[in-house]
C-alpha cells in the first residue's frame, strides 16, 4: 500500500494512494483506522509530510562511496545523529537557507517509517515494526558541519528534513535505485544494495539505544555526489518504487 498525509479544505487526513487518486482514512494510521468511500484526485489535495515523527534518527556514511567522498574511514558501528521534528517539511515546500550558512547541501536518502513502538528488537524482528519507506532530503549546512566537528547545528535548521511524497510498503528497500536531480541535472545515483548496513541492521541497532515511537523516521544515509543548493534551485529525490520528493530552495 501507499499511505499519504494530505490537506483538503483545510482538513488534514491520512489516505491511501492508488494511481492518481487518494482515498481518505478515518482514524490513526499508527493505530486503528478504516478506509472510507471518500476519494479525491491527487491534483486537488496538498500532500504533506507523510508522517509527524517525534524524531528523525539519521545514519551517516552508509555508502562506501560517500565515505570516500568525505575522506572518512568506515566506522565499526553505524554513526547516528538526530534531526528534530521541527526540521520536517513536505513535498512542494521550500527549503530555507539560513543566514549563518554559506553552503547548504542536498543529500538524497531512503527513509524508514516506524509502525509501532520498538525497543531492543533483533534484525529478524524489524520487518514487523516498519510501516513502510519514503524519500528524505537530509539537508546539511556543510560549512557549519565542518566548523563544529559535530553535526547537530548543521542538520537541524527548520526545513532541513523534506519528507515524502508518501510511504510505501511495496518495495525491497535494500535493493532500489536512488537518484537526486538539481534543476533537472542528475547529481546523485546509486542503489541501496551498496549499503554498508542493511535497513534491518540499522533499525535493530538504533532500537538498542533509544525507544522508537510510531511515526518516527530512520533515514539511511546518502550516496556520493553531494553538493550545494542555491536560492531558486529545484531539488528532486527519486527512489525507485516510491516516487519523487520535489522541493525548491529559498
Amino acid at each position: 500500500m501507499k499511505y499519504a498525509r494530505f490537506m483538503k479544505d483545510n482538513v488534514i487526513s491520512y489516505g491511501l494512494i492508488k494511481e492518481s487518486k487518494v482515498t481518505k482514512l478515518e482514524g490513526d494510521l499508527f493505530g486503528e483506522y478504516h478506509v472510507t468511500d471518500v476519494e479525491y484526485d491527487l491534483e486537488s489535495v496538498k500532500l504533506l509530510a507523510p508522517c509527524t515523527p517525534s524524531k528523525i534518527v539519521a545514519v551517516g556514511l552508509n555508502y562506501n562511496d560517500h565515505a570516500k567522498e568525505m575522506k572518512e574511514d568506515i566506522p565499526a558501528t553505524p554513526k547516528i545523529f538526530i534531526k528534530p521534528s521541527t526540521a520536517v517539511i513536505g513535498p512542494g515546500d521550500q527549503i530555507i537557507k539560513p543566514v549563518m550558512s554559506k553552503r547548504v547541501d542536498y543529500e538524497a536518502e531512503i527513509a524508514v517509517v516506524i509502525k509501532k513502538q520498538a525497543k531492543d528488537i533483533s534484525a529478524e524482528q524489524v520487518k514487523d515494526f516498519i510501516l513502510g519507506y519514503t524519500c528524505l532530503n537530509d539537508v546539511t549546512a556543510r560549512d557549519l558541519q565542518s566548523l563544529d566537528g559535530q553535526w547537530t547545528r548543521a542538520k537541524s535548521f527548520d526545513t532541513f528534513a523534506p519528507i515524502g511524497p508518501w510511504i510505501t510498503d511495496e518495495i525491497d528497500a535494500n535493493h532500489v535505485d536512488i537518484r537526486l536531480l538539481l534543476n533537472g541535472e542528475e547529481k546523485q545515483h546509486s542503489n541501496t544494495s551498496y549499503f554498508i548496513w542493511k535497513i534491518e541492521e540499522l533499525v535493530s541497532f538504533i532500537s538498542q539505544i533509544m525507544t522508537l515511537l510510531p511515526g518516527d523516521v530512520i533515514t539511511t544515509g546518502t550516496p556520493s555526489g553531494i553538493g550545494p543548493m542555491e536560492s531558486g534551485d529545484t531539488v528532486e529525490v527519486i527512489v525507485e518504487g516510491i516516487g519523487t520528493l520535489k522541493n525548491t530552495v529559498a
